[in-house]
C-alpha cells in the first residue's frame, strides 16, 4: 500500500518542493520541518543536478548553489536517513534518470527503501521508457510517480491507467517557474485522469499565490509549489526556514 495516499486524505494535499544542499543541509532540514508544521502533507526534495532540463533559472540557480556547496547524493541518503526520526509525511525524491544510473540503479532504488522515501519523480524519463526503473521500484516498493503534460493528450489514459503514488499534472508547457497566470485546459485533463484511475492528482509549475493553488487543487487534488519556496531560500538563505513556514501555512490554509 503505497503511504503517498496518506497525503491526500486530510483534504487538498499541499505539496512542497526543496532542493537539498541549498544552502546547506541543515537548512534544508529546517525548512522540510517548518513546511511539515505548518501543513504541507508531502515533501518533494531535489536532488541536484548540474543540466536540470525541467527547471527553470530559479531552481537551476539552487541546483548550482547545492552542487557548489559539495553535495552528492550519498550526503542526501544520510540526510533523510536522519530527517526521518521525526518527519513522518510521505517524501519523494524528483532528480534525473542519469544520477540514478551513475550511482547504480538498484544500489539508489533500495537506498529509497531503506531510508523512507515513498517515490522517485523523474521529469527527463519519457513513460515509453519507464521500464528502465518499475520493476525495480516494484520491487522495493518505491512509487515510479508519473507526469502529465498538456502535449500528452491521447497517452493521459494510458498514463493514468499505470499511475502509481500519484499523477503530476504539469500546468503549463515549458520549465519550471512562477506564472501570473495558467492558461491550459486542466480540467479536462483532470476528467481523463478520474476516468482512468482513482490514483490521486496534484498540479504542479507556475503555482506561487494561494489563489492559484486554491484554484488548482479546486480541479485536482492538491498543489505543487517549488520555485515560490526556492525563491525565499535564496533571498533569506539560512534565514529562509521561518519565511517558508509562513508562506506554506498561507498556502495550506487556501486549499482548505
Amino acid at each position: 500500500m503505497s503511504k503517498i495516499k496518506s497525503a491526500f486524505e486530510n483534504g487538498k494535499a499541499f505539496i512542497a518542493f526543496i532542493t537539498c544542499g541549498d544552502p546547506d543541509l541543515e537548512t534544508t532540514a529546517a525548512t522540510v520541518r517548518a513546511a511539515v508544521e505548518n501543513g504541507a502533507d508531502l515533501i518533494e526534495l531535489g536532488i541536484p543536478f548540474s543540466d536540470p532540463t525541467a527547471e527553470g533559472p530559479v531552481i537551476q540557480g539552487a541546483n548550482i548553489r547545492a552542487l557548489n556547496g559539495g553535495i552528492t547524493t550519498d550526503k542526501i541518503f544520510a540526510f533523510v536517513k536522519k530527517l526521518r526520526q521525526d518527519v513522518k509525511i510521505p517524501m519523494v525524491f524528483m532528480t534525473y534518470a542519469n544520477v540514478i544510473f551513475s550511482y547504480g540503479t538498484e544500489r539508489f532504488i533500495s537506498t529509497c527503501r531503506d531510508i523512507e522515501i515513498d517515490g522517485l519523480i523523474l521529469p527527463d524519463l519519457p513513460f515509453e521508457e519507464k521500464e528502465e526503473f518499475l520493476p525495480m521500484c516494484h520491487e522495493y516498493g518505491v512509487d515510479l510517480i508519473s507526469l502529465i503534460a498538456p502535449t500528452s493528450e491521447n497517452r493521459i489514459a494510458m498514463i493514468a491507467k499505470e499511475a502509481d503514488g500519484f499523477l503530476y499534472i504539469v500546468s503549463s508547457l515549458g520549465v519550471t517557474g512562477m506564472r501570473s497566470e495558467i492558461k491550459t485546459d486542466l480540467k479536462s485533463i483532470v476528467d481523463v485522469v478520474r476516468q482512468n484511475t482513482d490514483i490521486p492528482c496534484a498540479i504542479g509549475f507556475g503555482i506561487s499565490t494561494p489563489e492559484q493553488a486554491k484554484k488548482m487543487a479546486d480541479i485536482s487534488d492538491g498543489a505543487i509549489v517549488g520555485s515560490a519556496i526556492i525563491k525565499l531560500l535564496e533571498k533569506y538563505g539560512k534565514g529562509a526556514p521561518k519565511y517558508v513556514g509562513e508562506y506554506v501555512k498561507s498556502m495550506k490554509d487556501a486549499l482548505r
